[in-house]
């Protein structure tokens, strides 16, 4: 299983980071270099507990697809989206948020599985680990220019 960690800093209200982060449309955006569209469930607007999203995007030169689940919402402060079905062999993706004194900071805590046994392992160390964390980078800092507007 590998984990990573990465932590970002807001300056805009809690509430509105939060939902700058569970937001359909605004993901569809900071996701446009791998053509990300949500396909089905909830697909614009505030994504909350208990709801799907099915996205569909192109990372390594495939289209692939993904079904998430909002399985943890406590409002401002944290929710979870997890995997349901898709091509990691386990896929959770924590959000954190905590106020400080005049800023808001964001951890993301995504751990993930990959299929193959051995072949998976190697793919994640040499290709998707940085794949994944330079999405998740270039979307925060979307989402921070965006929350801070």
């Amino acid at each position: 299983m590998a984990t990573l960690k990465i932590t970002t800093n807001y300056f805009a209200p809690i509430e509105k980071v939060f939902d700058s982060n569970r937001d359909i449309d605004i993901h569809q955006q900071s996701a446009s270099k791998t053509k990300e569209v949500a396909i089905a469930g909830i697909t614009s607007g505030l994504i909350n507990k208990n709801e799907t999203v099915t996205w569909r995007g192109k990372h390594f030169g495939f289209y692939f697809t993904h079904q998430s689940i909002i399985s943890e919402m406590n409002f401002p402060t944290y929710f979870v989206d997890e995997q349901l079905k898709g091509h990691f062999k386990s896929f959770k993706h924590q959000h954190f948020f905590e106020q400080k004194e005049n800023y808001v900071v964001v951890t993301d805590i995504v751990t993930y599985e990959t299929p193959f046994g051995i072949f998976g392992k190697l793919f994640d160390r040499f290709l998707l680990k940085n794949h994944l964390t330079n999405f998740i980078l270039h979307r925060n800092r979307v989402l921070k220019k965006l929350a801070e507007q």
